[in-house]
């Protein structure tokens, strides 16, 4: 196979052997993915240009333009929809192993970054490759050897149980005072961390507090095959992480689905909560709000016990748009991803269900905590209407409209720095009261 443009990919001469990594053996003279048991990876032959790309950096970042050039001229296949979809399938045939640390991680903004070769996965030693002075460049890092602002930011990622048993995820990164996240839909500690979906919501958070957030039961790296799926079990995670971290008082965000489980730890624990901060969630679950919103999360719930898992991303996709409408195809295409990687069908389809009947109503008036919420106007997932209500339910709750019409803010909307000024004038005192007219 010829090199590809712009990239010089030449490897030493003790990488020009197989390499082993993470259980995998590598023949780049040969162009054989294997596993140490013997069983070929069959790999397309982009796939198999990246991962040569990958092995000829190890832990440097490659840019997505750099990569896009590199196949510019290529006529072996079209390069799909984009880089990234390249990468995702490419993953999906090298980490096989449930928990273990990635192998191409994402890195927000920038690009990709190959770690095959630079952590220890087994005992063998992994060959030496020669770097071009390009590196450098590609990494972000300027003559003065200063990382860029996003690299700065870590996250330490632990575990604890639950009194019953599940073993949760949680993760804590950024300094300064505590602010801590309710669990949500659709979480992943590792994987939204590099996601152009979550990625710049917990790097903005993480700037000016010591942010933790955790996988609640039935997703993520927390337990997925679970008994108990309900909002006193979630409100029971969010206790159980609290306590293992080891902190008295805090400002707690709830995002989505994680409102309503936010309200209600709030109100069972008013002396740890300093403030709560509710961003486009409800009082109210979908099924409860309307009949014909009832009748459509019941369908839902059906095709994702049949189509969640499935190779085409069709249902997926449906989900997708109805989350970030506005979202790029690199970023639907994350999403449609990260929906694989973050549950199981059957999980899926419980957790909708359930959280579709939440009801938290009667809690509302009990919350005496300063409240801040926020939603965006054209929420397709959670209507704006549903966000009044709640706001109107809370005593003296302040409430922020942005516009926009997707669930989850991308980076690039104005709802992005909203949100983050909002949270900083709010847990300084300094925001002003708006209460939310009735929406009745």
């Amino acid at each position: 196979m010829g090199e590809a443009p712009g990239f010089d990919v030449k490897l030493s001469q003790e990488a020009a052997t197989p390499l082993h990594f993470a259980g995998l053996v590598l023949d780049v003279d040969g162009c054989v993915l294997a596993r140490e048991s013997g069983d070929a990876i069959p790999l397309t032959h982009g796939e198999f240009a990246v991962l040569r790309m990958f092995v000829a950096r190890p832990g440097r970042v490659i840019s997505r333009d750099s990569l896009l050039n590199a196949f510019a001229d290529r006529h072996f296949e079209p390069f799909d929809r984009s880089v990234d979809v390249l990468i995702g399938k490419l993953r999906r045939k090298i980490e096989a192993v449930p928990k273990r640390p990635r192998l191409i991680v994402t890195v927000p903004g920038e690009g990709y970054r190959f770690d095959g070769l630079t952590r220890t996965f087994d005992r063998k030693p992994s060959a030496t490759v020669s770097q071009s002075p390009d590196d450098e460049r590609l990494t972000g890092r300027g003559t003065t050897g200063a990382e860029p602002e996003r690299a700065k930011v870590a996250q330490t990622i632990r575990y604890c149980r639950a009194p019953d048993g599940v073993r949760l995820a949680y993760a804590i990164s950024g300094s300064g005072p505590a602010l801590v996240k309710s669990g949500n839909w659709m979480n992943h500690l590792e994987y939204d961390w590099e996601s152009p979906i979550w990625g710049h919501v917990f790097r903005g958070l993480s700037r000016e507090h010591t942010l933790i957030r955790y996988d609640a039961r039935g997703n993520g790296m927390s337990d997925w095959d679970v008994d108990a799926l309900s909002l006193d079990a979630w409100v029971t995670d969010l206790e159980t992480v609290v306590d293992a971290v080891g902190i008295e008082r805090f400002p707690l965000l709830g995002i989505s689905q994680g409102g309503p489980v936010a309200v209600a730890y709030a109100v069972r624990h008013p002396e740890r909560v300093s403030h709560i901060i509710l961003y486009g969630t409800f009082a109210l679950g979908g099924k409860k709000r309307a009949p014909a919103e009832k009748e459509m999360r019941d369908a839902m719930t059906t095709l994702m016990r049949i189509g969640w898992g499935a190779d085409n991303p069709g249902f997926r996709q449906m989900f997708t748009s109805r989350f970030i409408p506005g979202g790029t195809q690199e970023q639907a295409d994350y999403f449609n991803d990260l929906q694989l990687k973050t549950t199981s069908p059957d999980c899926a389809a419980r957790y909708f269900d359930v959280v579709g009947d939440f009801d938290i109503t009667d809690l509302l008036p009990k919350l005496k905590t300063p409240a801040l919420v926020m939603h965006v106007r054209g929420d397709a997932i959670c209507p704006f209407d549903a966000g009044r209500q709640l706001a109107a339910g809370i005593p003296h709750a302040n409430f922020a409209a942005f516009p926009g019409r997707n669930h989850l803010f991308l980076e690039h909307e104005p709802a992005s720095d909203r949100f983050f000024e909002e949270i900083s004038l709010f847990l300084r005192g300094q925001a002003k009261p708006q209460p939310p007219k009735s929406a009745g």
